[in-house]
């Protein structure tokens, strides 16, 4: 007998409310919700009077990688006369991250390309970690196999440039792509630390990436989403938005090198461990700076309840939120950042697989996302069901400002169904393996690399820096990653000690 549209709709509703009943439950929620304090700065909210002054040498603002790489060079040189104010609970920006009974797990920075020739100051931190000795790298910490995988078509490949279904043509574009990026990585202008070598200007510069590819013949839509994951992967941008000359950076920056990356199940919160063993003892988290002004030859630099008098700063938050705290500085009109969510899944068994086991890197072909990283991969111990994903998401669909507005005013939920119909792509059973699904909302996670950015006039001014305030942030380079961040770090110590007589 034919059903009725009310009938219908009724055995719809119920057929709904069986699957919500069948359906497992999924704990969670936000983490590092500092929102609001950053907007109470942002608004300038009236302060109260500091209970005590505190005179030093050096102020580091920040305690991020760039903030610890700064404190890590003034310890190297025997120089302990300063403090690390951060904002936030715990120390370690980008690089914090979490753990629960299944395993540790990290909130953002999760590996690092195994350091060529071109980097000696990372080579000289991990040699004291005890990462690279004897020229040789711990076999413990080098990406296991199999390291990368890409969702394609239906089924999973290896590595994350696509191979199946592809055309002659398309196969001959990755490959003259490929020279191209060999010819640009023979000039030695496509470094990791970008300073040394980076030009003030260039033509590459002015355009963006995909119009560069355009430009270059380059129309293979694959070819044109694994530009675009690249740019959104570093840089938290489409190709669109990303200056060609980073894009390129992207692909020529690096010597091709079999081994790595160097990966923890915890992230780059490994090397975050270990630096705080040595430099904790300088850090004052949970203080975030509220001022900064100058006082004669001084700077001032005021806490809620301390007001630090200094004669120099290492400035190593981000270049955004200076303004809000020197009313002398300008606020930002030309350098956007951009906004993330991370969310970490606890699961109680891996889902079902198509194709290729889990690797180390799962990447979905045509997903807003990144993909996951898999938190045991790197266990040694016997292989066990449950599991930590780290899902990375880059809002990179419209303006930042736009997207910051959505992050912020979504709840979790919302979140947490996206991100699980995102991995439904590949893996269909994944609701019935989720256990938990805590998400981290940044809305200024890193800073873009937009066309025009080399030679941005307020990027050369944080390069410059001004009387004693030095700027020790990735924000300088407009790549966030580790290498930028200690490099940055690094430099304005030295020109800080240089000051400061010591």
């Amino acid at each position: 007998m034919p059903t009725s549209r009310h009938s219908r709709r009724a055995l719809c509703a119920g057929l709904i409310g069986l699957t919500a009943k069948a359906e497992r439950p999924v704990t969670g929620g936000f983490v590092f919700e500092s929102q609001l304090a950053g907007h109470a700065i942002r608004d300038r909210q009236p302060l109260p009077a500091p209970r005590q002054t505190v005179k030093l040498p050096v102020v580091i603002v920040g305690g991020g990688m760039g903030g610890l790489s700064a404190a890590w060079w003034f310890h190297k040189k025997g120089f302990h006369d300063f403090v690390i104010l951060e904002m936030e609970k715990e120390a370690g920006g980008n690089s914090r991250y979490g753990q629960n009974e299944v395993s540790a797990y990290p909130w953002s920075a999760h590996y690092v390309p195994v350091p060529n020739s071109d980097t000696p100051l990372v080579r000289e931190l991990f040699s004291e970690l005890g990462l690279f000795v004897d020229g040789q790298w711990d076999e413990r910490w080098l990406c296991h196999a199999p390291q990368e995988r890409l969702f394609l078509h239906g089924r999973w490949q290896e590595g994350i440039e696509p191979d199946i279904g592809l055309t002659a043509e398309d196969h001959r574009q990755f490959k003259a792509f490929d020279t191209r990026i060999q010819e640009f990585r023979a000039t030695r202008q496509f470094r990791i630390p970008m300073a040394p070598a980076a030009p003030a200007d260039s033509p590459l510069d002015k355009i963006s990436f995909r119009q560069w590819l355009e430009n270059n013949g380059f129309k293979s839509p694959y070819l044109h989403w694994l530009a675009d994951y690249s740019t959104r992967d570093d840089f938290g941008a489409s190709s669109a938005d990303t200056s060609a000359w980073a894009g390129i950076h992207y692909f020529a920056s690096r010597d091709h090198e079999e081994k790595g990356p160097l990966t923890w199940p915890e992230g780059n919160g490994w090397i975050l461990r270990k630096l705080l063993l040595k430099l904790g003892k300088f850090v004052r988290a949970g203080k975030p700076v509220v001022r900064i002004a100058k006082a004669g030859s001084a700077w001032e630099i005021q806490t809620a309840d301390t007001l630090y008098r200094c004669d120099a700063v290492v400035y190593a938050a981000p270049a955004f939120v200076l303004p809000y705290l020197d009313s002398s500085v300008p606020h930002l009109k030309s350098i956007s950042y951009s906004p993330w969510i991370v969310s970490n899944l606890t699961l109680d068994r891996m889902p079902a697989e198509k194709g290729l086991e889990p690797a180390w890197d799962n990447v979905i072909y045509a997903s807003p996302s990144l993909g996951y990283v898999v938190s045991t991969h790197q266990n040694v111990q016997m292989r066990t069901d449950k599991t930590v994903l780290t899902h990375y998401w880059a809002l990179a669909n419209t303006t930042p400002a736009a997207a910051r507005r959505h992050l912020l005013s979504t709840d979790w939920g919302v979140w947490k169904e996206r991100v699980l119909a995102d991995l439904q792509r590949a893996h269909r059973d994944i609701r019935q393996c989720v256990t938990r699904v805590d998400i981290f909302r940044n809305a200024h996670a890193m800073v873009r690399p937009t066309p025009g950015f080399l030679s941005n006039p307020e990027r050369k001014l944080l390069q410059m820096g001004r009387d004693r305030f030095f700027y020790a942030s990735a924000d300088v380079s407009g790549f966030s990653i580790f290498e930028e961040a200690q490099y940055r770090g690094v430099e304005a110590a030295r020109r800080a000690l240089a000051v400061v007589g010591r």
